[in-house]
């Protein structure tokens, strides 16, 4: 699986709180080594993310991703209410 940062989630990652960075961080290591693990909640998206998929990063914290066989880039990360407004 190849990971990839699109560089609007770059610029929300580096605005977020240390502990919800390291949170995010723990929660990728789980996403690479199962990523149907259930402890990220998967699901698919509607609406304007149609076509791509989140899971939990902590609380209200989701990280939002599209996947195309072996690669996944992770495009935005935020509380639910700003991502699904």
């Amino acid at each position: 699986m190849h990971i990839v940062f699109h560089k609007s989630f770059k610029k929300e990652y580096k605005k977020l709180q240390t502990e919800i960075q390291n949170r995010f961080d723990e929660r990728l290591k789980v996403f690479i080594n199962d990523s149907n693990a259930t402890i990220l909640n998967i699901h698919s998206l509607q609406g304007k993310w149609k076509g791509y998929k989140s899971f939990n990063v902590s609380g209200d914290m989701r990280a939002i991703y599209k996947q195309d066989y072996k690669v996944v880039v992770f495009v935005s990360i935020g509380s639910h209410s700003e991502l699904y407004r």
